[in-house]
């Protein structure tokens, strides 16, 4: 019986931050009210505060699972990355990209995170939060791009934490702009050539140190 209400539980709480997710996405984060979220779910009040404090930290638990995805593709990238650091680097890229595009989850809650989340009050400190998460899994990257320079695919003077930012500038703004105008484009399908154009940039003229730089 313990093991079922665990179940239930954890039930419970993934249907809630569903309804969090459908809801945000919907009226944004600041015009939704816990009664908005629970109506969703077709509970209470009280089942929200029974698995979250507030509003805030169920904001919170649903950005930390929308991120579960990409935290495991970027261990498989550290992984995967053997003698062709920039292939599988090229490839994680690609896939992230082409993920978002068949995700209608993903799309909720990127959009969410770029589009209908205020940057005022406690939800500042919720987008730090979040902000330095990913900063955490990014670190891989940054790992694989010190790999392609230690067996000659870059430069040993390769500025890698200009490398790193500049990858993820590209990636969060491709993600950004198409969420805000998917019929723009189909990203699935130009996320490959996409992605070979940032590679090729980066093969071709990568960032460099300052001489006598670190």
């Amino acid at each position: 019986m313990a093991r079922k209400t665990k179940d239930d539980a954890q039930l419970t709480s993934a249907a809630l931050l569903d309804a969090a997710e459908r809801v945000f996405f919907e009226n944004g984060v600041a015009s939704t009210t816990l009664n908005d979220i629970a109506a969703a779910a077709g509970m209470t009040r009280g089942a929200i505060y029974w698995h979250f404090k507030d509003k805030a930290d169920l904001l919170r638990a649903m950005f930390v699972r929308a991120m579960l995805p990409m935290e495991a593709m970027l261990k498989e990238l550290e992984q995967a990355s053997g003698d062709d650091p920039l292939h599988a680097l090229r490839t994680m890229c690609v896939q992230a990209l082409i993920n978002l595009s068949q995700s209608q989850e993903q799309q909720r809650v990127f959009s969410i995170m770029f589009h209908k989340c205020e940057h005022v009050g406690q939800l500042v400190e919720i987008l730090e939060d979040k902000h330095a998460k990913r900063d955490e899994c990014l670190a891989e990257v940054r790992t694989v791009l010190q790999q392609a320079v230690s067996k000659g695919q870059l430069p040993p003077d390769t500025d890698v934490q200009l490398a790193h930012q500049s990858i993820n500038n590209f990636m969060t703004g491709t993600m950004s702009e198409w969420l805000f105008r998917p019929q723009a484009f189909a990203l699935d399908q130009c996320a490959p050539a996409m992605v070979d154009l940032v590679m090729a940039g980066l093969r071709t003229c990568p960032p460099r140190l300052p001489k006598g730089g670190a």
